[in-house]
């Protein structure tokens, strides 16, 4: 198939949907929330807030202690001790994403997945499961700013983590 001639599309591709999920498409606030610590790791941590929710005190407390649970056993899956958590107060419901940076420039990712408002009803989503456009923009800041202020920084690894922890991406996100 010549992809400059799309007259006939592929039976997976459902136009309908993505049109749908096209005209849908919003902004969404993001706001960073501080480096914690939590399972021995350091935590920079987002808000991520659709239309109409918003991220509370209750949420951000929930979601360090599932990252710190998450994380507890980092050093053992192979963790370099630094992470990023999202807490994402969503349109269908509330998500919690635990990724942390690995041996061998890999990364790991943990997803919970809950109802809106009941932090305590977050569980581990169905294996597969990835970040959302709105997640996603978050993370692909974050492994830059890991690369940027991190592997690639200059100086002690103090002002270096330093420098990480204030790289920060916040307010609308596509």
């Amino acid at each position: 198939m010549d992809m400059t001639e799309l007259d006939a599309l592929p039976s997976a591709v459902d136009a309908e949907q993505l049109l749908a999920l096209a005209d849908g498409h919003h902004a969404r606030t993001a706001r960073p929330l501080g480096v914690r610590e939590a399972g021995g790791h350091l935590v920079k941590a987002y808000a991520v807030e659709a239309p109409g929710r918003k991220v509370t005190e209750r949420d951000e407390e929930a979601a360090l202690a599932i990252a710190g649970a998450q994380l507890g056993l980092g050093r053992a899956r192979g963790s370099a001790g630094l992470a990023v958590l999202i807490v994402h107060a969503g349109g269908d419901g509330d998500y919690v994403l635990v990724q942390s940076w690995i041996e061998g420039y890999m990364s790991d990712l943990a997803v919970f997945t809950g109802p809106a408002g009941d932090p305590g009803g977050l569980r581990p989503g169905r294996a597969g499961l990835a970040p959302c456009v709105w997640e996603a923009a978050v993370l692909t800041h974050e492994r830059d700013a890991y690369v940027r202020c991190v592997l690639d920084g200059v100086g002690a690894l103090a002002q270096r983590l330093t420098a990480w922890g204030q790289d920060v991406i916040e307010g609308d996100l596509r």
